[in-house]
């Protein structure tokens, strides 16, 4: 019934809130990645002006470009079925897949395929993505501050502290990324960060045993606490009008450096190679995870003064004692 439907819904938006503390980013503007031409290793897109991106704009002539990937049409199991697409539950947890998006109830077309929220791409059904709908992912910031030999944190130009984050080089496209992957049907989002983090940064997969055991130690108590950047719509270059990407991006911060600096890299698994970067007004990244990190940035920086203000009144009121 409908009601069952709404009930279950709200049901797995309450899973998902649970799982990502509110408060945090949020996208601006119409979709740019998502409307990238030609589409991945694909066809052309149709194009679309800014002005025609969403829905509630009337556009008849409107022929977006059919494509699943080649990659989607084997039909892995991370893939929905389209001969059964009139027995998905959209909007709602759907058995152990999650269709509920974080940007709220969507609308779903004549033809029984949902219609991404935030508009036209030029491409409809699913393109390289499995789910018709939100494909949720996990995306770990692991972040630490810059420094030098001294132990001293670096300030840039402008004398503000610098951040560093682990990035990761996508073997798809080449472009330097945050580590992350998607939510496996029935998954926690805390344990795919995990998950994705080890295996793109660390490399487990490939591990010994006792290697793995270390590493999943090490990362299981740097994991216990995150703190939610984002959650919601990516602006990401495989969207199309019937599947889209949505993410919870989890911030974990090693305030002293101490975690981290035993951290040994290793690509592995989709990562082409890992290193630590520092977050700057030019850096150039996947999909929108530029955005996350910059607002990540802005709001570390301000922690960092506000401690340091804290930690100077503090030794005044020392010395003056």
């Amino acid at each position: 019934t409908a009601t069952a439907t709404a009930a279950a819904g709200s049901m797995a938006a309450a899973v998902i809130e649970t799982e990502a503390k509110a408060g945090l980013v949020t996208e601006k503007g119409p979709h740019v990645k998502a409307r990238t031409t030609p589409y991945l290793n694909g066809p052309e897109r149709l194009p679309v002006p800014d002005d025609k991106v969403p829905w509630s704009v009337s556009w008849s002539e409107y022929a977006p470009v059919e494509y699943v990937a080649p990659s989607v049409e084997q039909q892995p199991v991370w893939a929905d079925d389209p001969a059964r697409i009139s027995d998905i539950k959209f909007n709602t947890l759907d058995g152990k897949v999650n269709r509920v998006s974080f940007q709220g109830q969507y609308t779903v077309d004549k033809d029984g395929r949902p219609l991404n929220p935030c508009g036209r791409t030029g491409m409809c059904e699913r393109g390289l993505l499995g789910r018709y709908g939100p494909n949720h992912a996990a995306d770990p910031v692991v972040t630490r501050w810059k420094r030098d030999a001294a132990g001293d944190v670096v300030m840039d130009a402008h004398g503000l502290p610098t951040l560093e984050f682990v990035g990761i080089k996508r073997r798809d496209n080449g472009e330097w990324a945050i580590p992350g992957g998607m939510v496996a049907p029935g998954e926690t989002v805390s344990l795919t960060l995990k998950r994705e983090f080890g295996e793109e940064a660390f490399n487990t997969i490939e591990a010994t045993a006792e290697q793995r055991a270390d590493i999943e130690a090490r990362l299981q108590a740097f994991f216990k606490d995150g703190d939610t950047v984002y959650c919601g719509y990516v602006d990401d270059p495989r969207n199309t009008d019937n599947a889209w990407m949505e993410t919870v991006v989890q911030n974990f911060h090693d305030e002293d450096g101490t975690i981290t600096a035993d951290f040994k890299l290793h690509a592995g698994d989709d990562a082409g190679d890992v290193s630590w970067m520092t977050i700057s007004p030019e850096l150039q990244l996947y999909a929108s995870h530029a955005n996350f990190l910059r607002a990540l940035q802005e709001r570390h920086v301000q922690l960092y003064h506000k401690k340091k203000t804290s930690d100077t009144k503090k030794r005044r009121v020392s010395t003056d004692r």
